[in-house]
């Protein structure tokens, strides 16, 4: 069994931001030579999330106004996360509704996403470096 070990790395301009890396996991997949097998994609901070959905403008929008209804950023006060010198703990639990990290089948050396499948990277503590880990396995 073959494997493959890549680093993403992201600075989005913006607090919350998503970014569609689907073209950049397909490199992956290429670079490794694997036609069979699986690829994990996971960001390594825990306020950032990688998911599989529709890449569409409005959706984006939808997501983040749904997950600002759902997490407010505003009071800061309102978490007992931000008192550790922190103000992100809305981004924390942002990640944690979108999910951490995807898993996808590689048939004939390509993703074997749906029609309308796009992998994601959505970042809710933007504005500084971090980081996306791919690993592949498989034949």
């Amino acid at each position: 069994m073959k494997h493959y070990r890549k680093e993403l790395y992201f600075n989005t301009p913006s607090k919350i931001a998503f970014i569609n890396i689907t073209s950049q996991i397909s490199g992956c997949i290429e670079e490794s030579g694997i036609k069979e097998g699986l690829v994990l994609v996971n960001p390594t901070h825990t306020t950032s999330s990688v998911f599989i959905n529709d890449n569409e403008s409005g959706l984006h929008s939808d997501f983040t106004e749904w997950l600002e209804k759902l997490a407010p950023r505003e009071p800061i006060e309102q978490y007992r996360h931000n008192n550790a010198s922190e103000d992100n703990a809305d981004s924390h639990l942002k990640r944690q509704i979108m999910g951490r990290e995807v898993v996808v089948a590689i048939t004939n050396g390509a993703l074997d996403l749906g029609p309308w499948e796009q992998i994601l990277y959505g970042d809710f503590d933007g504005q500084r470096n971090k980081r996306v880990l791919v690993k592949i396995i498989g034949e």
